[in-house]
């Protein structure tokens, strides 16, 4: 019985939904100018959605910016955090000279350790 009530489908290749009765949010379209290449994107978002400043170029992957009036939005990234490496907070803790004085430590033990396995080797 499961035989008949699958004869004819295929699976997975159609929908049986339809858009019958279904409205479609409002769409706005923003244009985003790549400095680095220079060409333009075009991105369509709801119109209740607030359009980001900056998007990624889909032909070279670099920063593109949001034209208003056929002009760039001047983004302003003062407020964001520059991203510490280990170095940066290594130097917070400890000054150069202890580092280098921690450095001539641990290569005196490696070498100790070297000449020690060669002779008992």
């Amino acid at each position: 019985m499961a035989d008949r009530s699958l004869r004819g489908m295929r699976l997975g290749a159609q929908s049986l939904q339809s858009e019958e009765g279904v409205t479609f949010s409002p769409r706005v379209s923003h244009t985003y100018l790549c400095a680095t290449c220079g060409r333009e994107t075009v991105m369509v978002f709801s119109a209740e959605a607030e359009a980001p400043d900056e998007w990624e170029c889909k032909y070279c992957a670099h920063t593109a910016t949001r034209l208003v009036d056929s002009k760039p939005v001047i983004v302003d990234h003062s407020d964001e955090k520059i991203a510490r490496t280990h170095w940066d907070m290594l130097l917070e803790r400890r000054t150069r000279a202890e580092l280098e004085e921690l450095l001539e430590e641990r290569l005196s033990v490696l070498r100790a350790r070297r000449g020690q396995h060669k002779i008992g080797a």
